[in-house]
């Protein structure tokens, strides 16, 4: 078997489903008639290294080195027997294989328990809600994690789930610590993946073996894998690509980086690999390369052919995950948050609405590079074939948007494409809280099989996230997030603390607006992210309007992304970390809700600023938002069962009719005027997404004043009607 294009995704990103950059790739080279193999060593590495014949080699590697180790190290050598007899058990339990062992894991007397297992003490209370599956889940994550501890200290330092040897690569500004890595014996790590590329090497007989390096921790592993092609395979071309070059690498100098790499690609991979494709087939000059560094008499040249352009999103094929274990994944519960477990357990197809963001305005963001800054959204009708085309490949039918923003149009058509299609597939994104997702745009997203949404309420202060620029007010966020929980769509938050200029007072008034989000029920999940200036944002470009300085403005001539900065008028962030984390940790939990902030911090805070209230009397301001005559009616549920009545009083009679939907969960009875009822029943027949076509809130003005009635917006804005979005009348 001899394929021209080896696709490679180094250790570790993802140990529950594969990243889809290569998936993208190939099915890209798909529609170019170039054949390709991919393969996540991250997950290959993972089987091999945690499978009995992976431990015992770890242990004898580790006895044979007669130092001395740690307490818990000590108890865990003792216990490898233990180790070695349960491994294939639990990694078989953790794909979804063994299920029944959750009983004998949960039980507590057939794992073996090292220092990961101490904090069981501190999260007894996340267990409450957690069945038997999810509790052996974590217990079986734990039990990885003590054995990552065990590697970490005795046999390879880098080593990590996900974050493998990412301290190497993170803002490398120099080549230096790297390449001095780079020179050493091989870990015991690096000599498992090593063996499964050789075998891979052997069976494909590749003539490029292309890269993507997501995250500075897949940096390293990349590096060793081109290192060992390049000296095993002289004659084969190693091309790198992916997350880390695109936002690190732009100002690369350093030739060293070229004994491990022929070619660095940036930005969208599609158009330079079949460009270096081309090259090696013989059939490109080197001077007509896309957005590629390559070494050109010892120096490093960026070449980028203009006449060469990039492809349209829909020309670029459905992404293919062939070749890929995907019934080898591990699931773990690695914490209780409930959006981080998400983006560890189960198997998500990963797929984006659209390229680039159509915001493109945070300040902190690198609006400036083309993966933020050119827009492209896909055609809803070609996004649901791509979902179809996934679902059947891969049997999964669960979906991860992974875009910077999803646009809340796309996503309404989207939702009314999936449900047109009868699709059953649960997805989730990341999204702007912005004020176009309205109660009834909320419940459609949540018919379409939306379960969960990720935003970034950032710091929530009116005050910087104008100086963020990002659109959004936090009353706007609340109101928003309230038509998510209410459709039933769960609300994850992401947190910034540390923007330029945040004072002590805004880190403890943001915190009580989070806190009485919690309290609401309008937020279930949420993270703090200390903020960080990168060279190709607004903040990084142009520190001085945001009042802060760069501490130094050299470039490096490797990795240049993160910059250290000097904030003046800000507070000392870095110690309110723990406490922010520690309390929303607790608010997760419903813990702590009614506490003063002061619990959180083992340090004199300043007392918030906000009202108690603030949150709640936002929430219960009028909900009532201006109708458009070109908003879209549609109805997503059943016919309703109608039936005509008299009704009297006082001597009076007029006739009424009953229109009866049955909904999945319940009966909704509604009764209005003989005429009016007849009205409604032909018109939800006419708006059902079951018929083509649009029909829009002026049309049906048109068509109930055609039929002789009064007052529609009597009619149509107040109960019953106003009632029927519970069964699928919405307004869009």
């Amino acid at each position: 078997m001899s394929v021209p294009v080896f696709l490679i995704t180094p250790p570790f990103t993802q140990l529950n489903t594969p990243y889809p950059a290569t998936a993208y790739l190939k099915g890209f080279l798909n529609t170019k008639g170039i054949r390709s193999f991919q393969s996540d060593l991250g997950i290959e590495v993972t089987l091999a290294l945690f499978c009995q014949q992976g431990l015992q080699e770890l242990f004898n590697r580790i006895n044979q080195l007669g130092k001395s180790l740690s307490e818990n190290a000590t108890r865990m050598l003792a216990m490898q027997e233990d180790y070695i007899f349960t491994i294939d058990d639990v990694v078989l339990f953790l794909q979804g294989r063994n299920p029944t062992l959750a009983h004998r894991i949960c039980k507590r007397d057939f794992l073996p328990e090292a220092s990961r297992f101490a904090q069981l003490e501190d999260l007894d209370w996340a267990f409450g809600s957690m069945g038997t599956q999810d509790k052996a889940k974590h217990f079986g994550t734990m039990y990885l994690e003590d054995l990552s501890d065990l590697i970490s200290e005795c046999v390879d330092e880098h080593f990590g789930f996900s974050r493998y040897a990412e301290k190497l690569g993170r803002s490398a500004n120099s080549f230096d610590e790297l390449y001095t890595a780079l020179q050493q014996n091989y870990t015991f790590v690096d000599e498992l993946l090593l063996r499964i590329l050789s075998a891979h090497m052997e069976k494909l007989q590749p003539s490029l073996v292309a890269i993507s390096v997501p995250f500075p921790g897949n940096l390293y592993t990349s590096l060793r894998c081109g290192q060992w092609v390049k000296k095993n395979y002289p004659g084969v071309k190693v091309a790198m690509g992916g997350g880390f070059p695109n936002t690190e690498l732009r100002s690369l100098s350093d030739p060293r980086v070229f004994e491990f790499y022929d070619y660095i690609t940036l930005d969208d991979g599609e158009a330079p690999l079949e460009q270096l494709v081309k090259l090696v087939d013989g059939n490109l000059a080197e001077e007509d390369l896309k957005r590629t560094f390559t070494l050109q008499d010892g120096a490093v040249e960026y070449i980028n052919n203009a006449k060469c352009t990039d492809y349209k999103q829909a020309q670029l094929g459905t992404p293919d995950y062939s070749d890929f274990l995907l019934d080898k994944y591990i699931s773990a519960i690695e914490v209780v948050n409930p959006m981080h477990r998400m983006w560890s357990d189960g198997r998500w197809n990963k797929l984006t609405m659209a390229h680039g963001c159509y915001w493109g305005k945070c300040t902190f963001c690198d609006i400036s590079l083309d993966y933020i800054r050119l827009y492209e959204p896909i055609a809803a009708a070609l996004l649901a074939d791509r979902m179809e085309e996934m679902m059947k490949q891969t049997g999964q039918n669960g979906f991860h948007f992974v875009d910077e923003a999803a646009p809340p149009a796309l996503m309404r058509a989207l939702a009314l494409e999936i449900i047109r299609r009868k699709l059953n597939v649960s997805w989730w994104a990341n999204v702007r809280f912005e004020k176009s997702f309205t109660r009834d745009l909320c419940v459609l997203l949540k018919r379409s099989g939306c379960i969960a949404i990720s935003g970034g309420l950032e710091v929530a202060s009116d005050r910087l996230l104008q100086l963020i620029q990002k659109g959004i007010t936090v009353a706007q966020v609340a109101q928003v997030n309230r038509n998510f929980t209410e459709a039933g769509i769960m609300v994850h938050a992401y947190l910034m603390y540390g923007f330029p200029t945040q004072t002590e007072q805004e880190t403890i008034d943001s915190l009580e607006m989070i806190r009485q989000m919690f309290s609401a029920g309008v937020l279930q999940s949420a993270f703090w992210h200390l903020f960080t200036m990168t060279s190709h944002s607004p903040v990084g470009l142009q520190p001085e309007k945001f009042r802060v300085k760069r501490e130094s403005m050299l470039v490096g001539s490797f990795a240049n992304n993160d910059l250290v900065h000097i904030d003046e008028e800000g507070a000392d962030h870095e110690t309110f970390a723990f406490g922010l984390k520690k309390s929303l940790l607790n608010y997760m939990h419903g813990i702590g809700l009614n506490d003063p902030l002061q619990k959180w911090f083992d340090f004199k805070i300043p007392k918030t600023s906000v009202d108690p209230g603030h949150i709640k009397n936002v929430l219960e301001q009028d909900q009532y938002v201006s109708s458009k005559p070109t908003q879209r009616i549609v109805y997503l549920g059943r016919p309703p069962v109608v039936e005509h009545f008299t009704k009297s009083k006082k001597g009076n009679s007029w006739e009424m009719t009953s229109l009866v939907f049955q909904d999945k969960r319940a009966k909704v009875s509604i009764s209005v005027g003989r005429e009016q009822g007849d009205w409604l029943a032909a018109i939800l027949q006419k708006v059902s997404i079951s018929n083509p076509g649009t029909v829009t809130l002026q049309e049906v003005t048109d068509s109930y004043e055609a039929a002789g009635l009064e007052d529609f917006e009597l009619f149509w804005d107040n109960k019953p009607v106003n009632t029927l979005y519970k069964v699928g009348l919405l307004k869009l």
